[in-house]
């Protein structure tokens, strides 16, 4: 089975390779560089699934593979939260027959500061990157790695998003 990821952040690809050899034995995981349709900081539910919907679809055509997976991470506003807006990680993966399946992570807080460039036109990983003085967070641990003291790197909120919208693909007689 060939899996393409729209991405080239080794944090996606390991995610989705890990959940996909866990599911099916020997894969072959790979990225693709595809555009996500979207701005390079979604905000809101609607723009973060397209955004994960576009990379899935796009990278299946491009890496001419079985599976394409594509994810995306947005903010979305929620009420009552110290900043008013959680980050999320959408997950979407398709396959040759045009079946769809999506999830997505645990939601999280950034800290002021990141939310604020956000509304200034800025990625959260620049400025996530600005606010700890390192570079490239987001392709390592990433901003929820750094939160929270390496107990949850990138990669695996990446593959609770991947494992969850697998989850129809695992039990296909409950949804079919």
């Amino acid at each position: 089975m060939r899996v393409a990821v729209g991405s080239t952040n080794p944090t996606k690809i390991l995610a989705v390779r890990e959940v996909m050899e866990e599911l099916y034995g020997e894969v072959e995981v790979f990225g693709v560089e595809v555009e996500s349709g979207v701005s390079h900081q979604p905000v809101g539910i609607e723009e973060t699934l397209e955004g994960a919907i576009n990379r899935a679809k796009r990278a299946l055509e491009k890496g001419k593979a079985d599976l394409g997976v594509g994810i995306e991470a947005g903010i979305y506003p929620v009420p009552r939260s110290l900043t008013g807006y959680f980050d999320i990680q959408f997950c979407a993966v398709v396959d040759g027959e045009g079946w769809l399946t999506i999830g997505h992570g645990p939601g999280f807080e950034y800290p002021p500061y990141v939310i604020e460039r956000i509304k200034e036109g800025v990625e959260a990983g620049v400025a996530m990157d600005e606010l700890v003085g390192e570079s490239g967070l987001k392709r390592k641990i990433g901003a929820i790695g750094f939160l929270t003291h390496g107990m949850l790197p990138r990669k695996d909120l990446n593959k609770l998003a991947v494992l969850m919208a697998m989850v129809p693909r695992m039990n296909e007689g409950l949804y079919m």
